[in-house]
């Protein structure tokens, strides 16, 4: 249930926030956590490449602690 909650809010955030708005913070918590189902460690915004994203440190269920990195401008997680 829970699950499905993070998932319906994520679907929600996403399509309340225009195209053209950046990602903030807070929503790219959320995608991440969606994504692996993880709880956020730590977020910071990076410059890479000509591009910004959100680096965003997860522990997983399974106790693994990962990295995604969130496009601000699409929400896309990598």
């Amino acid at each position: 249930m829970k699950h499905v909650l993070s998932c319906l809010l994520a679907l929600l955030m996403a399509w309340n926030t225009p195209a053209w708005a950046n990602v903030s913070r807070d929503q790219a918590a959320a995608i991440a956590s969606q994504a692996t189902g993880g709880r956020v460690l730590s977020i910071e915004r990076i410059q890479r490449d000509g591009q910004t994203f959100w680096r965003v440190k997860l522990l997983t269920p399974q106790g693994e602690v990962k990295v995604l990195w969130i496009d601000t401008a699409s929400g896309q997680a990598r």
